[in-house]
């Protein structure tokens, strides 16, 4: 058979793969348990107060992979696999390869400069390919939980400054970012004002929009305060529910159907 009659045209629906990154305390695990019939492997010890199935806390590497592995081979009903968190997980990725190499620390995994970063993105690939496996043959959605942090975005176009990224080396977090079909930060909404300060200064102050501190969102679209992207074309702004991810996506798919409308 040839290359030519393999060629595929069209849209493929498929379950996204989600990478869900944000400020401490503002829902991501919530999020994830609002997707359908999802199963999480925790690799932090956060999920006590969630009303959801997990796997025994990771304590390895070689733990998260095995349950990744008995997903994919073992009869079950779930829809959706959540890794909780990313950066726990990038944790026992870096002692084990700390142990392989009997050093103290990262930084001195095969001789250092750097080279235990780029050992580490073996160990991503074996757990991305894992999740991608669970997403192509068991149809399941992904989605993988990052505590964010404030980096500093050094731009070609203007000067450096602040911006939002999942707590990550930067190789892992590009790599991971890359095989995502959505990155989305999960926040929350504000105003801000200028007031007089005295003594002909001003000062800018945040006021919380909504209730609970401030409504929470998800940024869809990446921007100067933080990293993000969408294949699907949603909205650069979303309520912080799986329901309004889903509803924004089924939009999207809709406008694009050639039987619709």
């Amino acid at each position: 058979m040839s290359v030519l009659s393999r060629i595929e045209r069209g849209r493929q629906p498929v379950p996204p793969r989600i990478v869900l990154y944000g400020i401490e305390g503002i829902g991501k695990s919530t999020f994830a348990s609002q997707a359908p019939a999802p199963i999480f492997v925790p690799t932090e010890d956060g999920l006590s107060e969630i009303d959801c199935e997990r796997f025994p806390l990771a304590k390895s590497v070689d733990d998260v992979l095995t349950a990744l592995a008995e997903l994919h081979v073992e009869q079950h009903d779930y829809q959706t696999v959540a890794i909780d968190s990313l950066d726990w997980l990038e944790r026992l990725i870096f002692d084990d390869l700390c142990r392989q190499h009997n050093v103290p620390s990262i930084e001195k995994v095969d001789g250092g400069y750097a080279r235990g970063y780029t050992l580490a993105l073996t160990h991503w690939r074996k757990v991305l390919d894992a999740l991608g496996r669970l997403r192509n043959d068991r149809g399941m959605a992904v989605i993988c939980i990052a505590h964010a942090k404030v980096e500093k975005f050094e731009d070609p176009e203007s000067s450096a400054y602040d911006r939002y990224s999942p707590r990550l080396h930067k190789h892992a977090a590009a790599l991971v970012c890359e095989w995502s079909d959505a990155v989305l930060f999960a926040t929350r909404k504000f105003r801000t004002q200028t007031e007089d300060a005295g003594f002909n200064r001003k000062r800018t102050i945040a006021n919380a929009i909504g209730k609970d501190g401030g409504e929470r969102i998800l940024r869809c679209v990446g921007g100067p305060s933080c990293i993000a992207k969408n294949r699907f074309g949603i909205a650069e702004e979303l309520p912080l529910s799986w329901a309004a991810f889903m509803a924004a996506l089924s939009s999207q798919q809709n406008q694009g159907d050639p039987n619709n409308g």
